[in-house]
């Protein structure tokens, strides 16, 4: 694993290139980068509200204040990666799969501040609450990305190239990963959650595993994942073996007639059991019955953060 220490701020991974650490990388506690060309810089990700994100962007000044942000890229839609986008300046560049603008569109800030107010019944308010009390969603414009990745796009970030992988779908319809080739260093957005259980809402599980496998191939010394501690190899394929192992298990207990949330119910989580958010595992295996079955429905989150609920209760 990465000896980068998991603490909260900036750490530098190689020269001109910094990560973004939120621990514990639970719900919205998402990571970002910034690499310097010189006399530019490319921000990786902004916050999932306008204070964090303003916090983060302070504590990069030190660099941006020669080196502007020219070029951000929104590694998919999820608010916690994006939400901060209205505080970058009118002038940079939003790069982003286009699903991931259509993603941020349907699940707005707007829609989660009211999601946050309204009353569900005394169990799953209070898991969302648990989940994302901490944030303000009030207040959010939503910028949306500009700037569309529809393939494998090479950026001039002043005298080094970045390169965008248009990898997926896997978390989501629209993942995006980072790689900065002369420094080793790839940011995964949420392909890579370390320590916490991955959230498959888009999926299939094998073209997920299929983008994990592309990011093995960089033979990358870093690679920072969307939530938790940065890591290496090794860490991309345990992400891996668990999307694998989930995938395995919802396919036998769908032959044998278990409904979606039955399935995640029994399922056997095995050493995946002491990751964060295990209850995820109702998300995962809801996108495992879509891939075996085309008549399973389209997800609803509501119903699937209830499942999560119930799975923790």
């Amino acid at each position: 694993m990465s000896t980068v220490d998991y603490t909260d701020g900036l750490h530098q991974l190689a020269d001109g290139v910094w990560a973004w650490l939120q621990p514990d990388g639970g719900w919205g506690l998402s990571n970002a980068g910034l690499v310097d060309g010189g006399g530019q810089s490319l921000l990786v990700d902004t916050q999932f509200d306008l204070p964090r994100t303003r916090r983060m962007l302070a504590a990069m000044a030190a660099v941006t204040a020669g080196s502007p942000i020219r070029h951000a890229v929104n590694t998919h839609g999820n608010g916690d990666h994006c939400y901060g986008n209205e505080l970058l300046d009118p002038a940079v560049r939003i790069w982003a799969a286009p699903e991931a603008g259509a993603h941020l569109q349907a699940e707005s800030p707007q829609l989660l501040a009211t999601l946050m107010s309204a009353d569900f019944g005394p169990q799953l308010s209070a898991y969302l609450h648990r989940a994302f009390g901490a944030f303000e969603f009030t207040g959010i414009t939503g910028r949306l990305p500009d700037s569309p990745v529809t393939a494998d796009t090479d950026l001039a970030v002043g005298s080094r190239t970045v390169r965008l992988l248009r990898l997926g779908p896997a978390h989501t319809y629209g993942d995006v990963a980072v790689y900065v080739p002369d420094s080793g260093v790839v940011f995964a957005g949420d392909l890579l959650f370390i320590g916490g259980t991955p959230i498959m809402w888009a999926g299939p599980a094998g073209s997920w595993i299929a983008a994990l496998h592309r990011l093995l191939e960089l033979d990358a010394e870093h690679y920072v994942p969307g939530h938790g501690p940065v890591t290496d190899a090794a860490g991309v394929r345990e992400v891996i073996e668990y999307l694998a192992h989930v995938e395995a298990g919802a396919a036998e207990l769908h032959a044998r007639g278990r409904t979606a949330e039955q399935a995640a119910a029994e399922i056997d989580l095995g050493r995946f059991a002491g990751w964060g958010n295990p209850e995820r595992v109702v998300i995962n295996v809801d996108s495992c019955y879509r891939a075996l079955d085309p008549a399973h429905p389209e997800p609803d989150v509501l119903a699937l953060f209830g499942g999560m609920a119930r799975w923790r209760a």
